[in-house]
């Protein structure tokens, strides 16, 4: 296992960037199935610049039940029901991108995941839905918090489809490719990467005036910098809740 870097988790509260993107047969996550989903996961590099990982990406067999609209199917491509489509079970796929993020959670000393996605409510609900279907009884995700890369992308670029977003920032973009949940993940977390990069001058200077009021500074999002917690009377006191 590598060495754990610090200044992932300082750079999120200790809190774990993991671009997820979901292809679906439908827009209701309680209703409609789940077809494919992919984990793109957030490294850093020396220079504290954030660069796209690994991706972890599985077809996923439609859970019992489920509804699946044609119109999603022609948007996406995928036929769910091909004799050769190398499809799992939910419970099996989010089984191996948990376990793919936990790793990850650890390397970085993080304390959890927090969803990075385009539209990042739809991907969110969908991955919650799955979570429950499936029993599973611990996600490493947070279970409402996300990044949403529609709005910083709309913020930094002034676009908010993801494919303007990706050639607006100077990166090439694929449309036979598209609405393929590895690529879109791979591209989603791309934007997210340049964007937080870009930022990163307004971080350090934050960064700075934070250890200044004394709230956070232990390297991992958490404390006050002795080790005993976050001050209760801080702004910042829950720790939990990004």
């Amino acid at each position: 296992m590598n060495a754990v870097v610090p200044n992932l988790a300082r750079r999120f509260r200790g809190f774990l960037p993991v671009v997820i993107d979901v292809e679906t047969g439908g827009l209701n996550a309680t209703k409609d199935a789940l077809l494919e989903i992919a984990a793109v996961l957030i490294e850093i590099t020396p220079e504290d610049l954030l660069r796209r990982g690994e991706t972890h990406t599985y077809h996923v067999k439609p859970f019992e039940g489920a509804n699946i609209e044609l119109a999603s199917l022609a948007v996406t491509g995928i036929n769910p029901f091909h004799p050769l489509r190398p499809a799992i079970d939910e419970k099996d796929a989010l089984t191996r991108i948990f376990k793919a993020v936990r790793d990850a959670v650890r390397r970085h000393g993080c304390k959890r995941a927090i969803l990075v996605g385009h539209n990042a409510s739809f991907d969110l609900g969908f991955l919650n839905a799955a979570v429950a279907r499936a029993d599973i009884k611990r996600s490493p995700f947070h279970p409402f918090s996300s990044f949403d890369t529609v709005t910083l992308a709309g913020a930094a670029l002034g676009q908010t489809v993801l494919a303007k977003a990706t050639m607006a920032s100077g990166l090439e973009w694929d449309s036979s490719a598209a609405h393929a949940a590895a690529y879109d993940a791979e591209r989603t977390a791309d934007i997210f990467c340049k964007v937080c990069n870009f930022c990163q001058p307004s971080f350090l200077e934050a960064e700075q005036r934070v250890k200044s009021l004394g709230w956070v500074d232990d390297n991992n999002g958490n404390g006050n910098g002795n080790g005993s917690g976050t001050d209760p009377s801080s702004p910042v006191a829950d720790e939990n809740n990004p």
